[in-house]
């Protein structure tokens, strides 16, 4: 049986929010697959590595984004109205860290490695993403530092034989 929240046994949660730092930290903790979200066509491509990224709605298929509106994405989700998730697998590393900006790499620079084409609304695609959809961006909600976007799933792709890369504290691994 569930005790009653005015149960005096049970304590109060705490009034007080936790700063900034204390809710990164434990955001940390909280694994999760590790995409790249891309927006843009030829030289206006950008792309940045994420992992707030959430189904909303099979019928019809919509998913959600967390961006940071100081990333450089960010703009170019907003111009283009579409941008592409990427979940990449463990043997791209490399691309997730070139595109969260850890090899000095910008705008469309990032795109030098890896094979990229595109599908219904133009935004790359990774040619060997574990799964790709590509998005049109339906709603936008100012949230804090962030926009959540909301797309409209025009198109996908699934090539699920490999492992997908998780991130959790500050660190990749394999999903096994």
């Amino acid at each position: 049986m569930m005790p009653s929240p005015t149960d005096p046994t049970i304590p109060a949660p705490s009034a007080q929010a936790p700063d900034s730092a204390g809710f990164r930290a434990a955001m940390r903790e909280l694994a999760a697959g590790v995409t790249i979200i891309t927006a843009g066509r030829d030289g206006g491509r950008r792309g940045l590595t994420a992992t707030a990224v959430c189904s909303v709605s099979a019928d019809p298929p919509t998913l959600l984004v967390c961006i940071n509106r100081s990333a450089e994405g960010h703009a170019a989700i907003r111009e283009s109205g579409a941008f592409c998730v990427n979940v990449i697998a463990a043997e791209h590393q490399c691309l997730a860290e070139r595109f969260a900006g850890r090899d000095g790499a910008r705008g469309a620079e990032r795109f030098e490695h890896g094979e990229w084409r595109s599908l219904a609304t133009g935004a790359p695609v990774l040619a060997d993403a574990v799964a790709a959809f590509d998005c049109q961006v339906i709603q936008a909600i100012d949230a804090g530092t962030h926009t959540v976007f909301l797309g409209a799933v025009t198109a996908t792709t699934v090539s699920p034989q490999r492992a997908a890369l998780l991130y959790r504290a500050g660190a990749f691994a394999p999903a096994n």
